[in-house]
């Protein structure tokens, strides 16, 4: 078996997809650059948990089976007037989150408090 066989049979057992594509362009840069092993190990599991986190949400709301996919930047201030954008904008920066304070909405039942949809950034 050839190292480049024996490496894809590995990511696949660890089901590591996107590690395996960036191997050969990462390992490439890694030689170039004179990494250490430690950078490039770094490199690389990097690249497979940013596209696991990537893909995460995706597959949260795929399973959800919301109807429609919504963005704030989708969002028609227009048509509900009563949401103030300013307010919308700042919360969609999830701060509250960081700062472990708590987001309370009120106001009547409605289109806006009854959607269906995901709402993400």
């Amino acid at each position: 078996m050839t190292k480049t066989a024996e490496l894809a049979h590995l990511f696949r057992q660890l089901k590591a997809p996107a590690a395996a594509r960036a191997l050969p362009k990462l390992a490439e840069r890694a030689r170039g650059e004179e990494w250490s092993y430690e950078r490039f190990a770094e490199a690389l599991l990097s690249t497979e948990v940013a596209s696991r986190d990537s893909h995460g949400g995706e597959s949260r709301i795929k399973a959800a089976r919301f109807p429609q996919r919504k963005t704030l930047e989708e969002f028609d201030f227009t048509f509900q007037r009563s949401v103030k954008k300013a307010v919308v904008e700042h919360l969609g920066q999830l701060d509250f989150l960081h700062a472990k304070e708590n987001v309370v909405l009120l106001g009547p039942p409605g289109p806006v408090s009854h959607c269906t949809s995901a709402v993400t950034r």
